[in-house]
């Protein structure tokens, strides 16, 4: 049922790619290709053996914390759930977002039905990232990620099982969530999810992303 499945996500993304937000929220005006301000210090990969496509990479912590975003750089929060975990990353990501001064812009799935098509209104925005926080979006983003590898996604709190090159997820010990049916690489933990881990985890994130560090899995051991 797999492809299946995979069909009528593309099918669901490209109706709401035509009949989404309208060009008052599609940030149409010209915008450069954003660059990393700053450099990720010692720790974060190796550079003799850099990681691969699908890799986990255990970065020192606070080695990403020279690297931040460019003015005007555009994120879409694309978010589902009302549990804890699920609020805490989206502190994270608004508290961020509002100390580097990103445009950000948040999209709410509210229901199960509305998950590809949510992903579908955060694409039509055109944002230089998408940061996925949820559980519930992993399977729906699986299905859709990989049909548009010009769009840059970070999963925060969880992972994909299979990421294409333009998929970035950042774990750490009780949050690995990689999809219904699939286990886990750790025990999954609400209480793991702390203020600190979820700071780390969308600034680990986006210094891998704007360094080019894309398609990987970033393991936040310590923070």
């Amino acid at each position: 049922m797999r492809a299946p499945l995979r069909a009528l996500a593309t099918l669901a993304v490209a109706a709401a790619l035509v009949t989404g937000c309208g060009s008052g929220d599609d940030w149409s005006r010209p915008h450069p290709q954003p660059t990393a301000v700053g450099t990720l210090g010692p720790g974060f990969v190796d550079p003799a053996a850099p990681p691969g496509p699908e890799a986990t990479a255990t970065p020192r912590p606070g080695s990403w914390s020279g690297v931040h975003p460019p003015q005007g750089y555009r994120v879409v929060l694309l978010t589902a759930g009302d549990d804890g975990p699920t609020k805490a990353l989206v502190k994270a990501v608004d508290e961020w977002a509002a100390a580097e001064h990103v445009d950000l812009r948040t999209v709410t799935a509210d229901s199960p039905s509305d998950y590809v098509a949510a992903a579908g209104r955060a694409m039509k925005m055109g944002a230089d990232l998408i940061v996925s926080a949820g559980n519930d979006l992993i399977d729906p983003l699986a299905m859709i990620t990989p049909n548009h590898l010009s769009q840059q996604f970070l999963v925060v709190g969880a992972e994909l099982a299979e990421p294409t090159q333009n998929v970035t997820a950042v774990d750490w010990p009780g949050a690995s969530f990689r999809g219904e049916g699939l286990g886990m690489s750790s025990t999954y933990d609400p209480a793991s999810f702390t203020t600190a881990r979820c700071e780390g985890a969308i600034r680990a994130g986006v210094a891998a992303v704007l360094s080019d560090m894309t398609g990987i899995v970033l393991w936040l051991d310590k923070v």
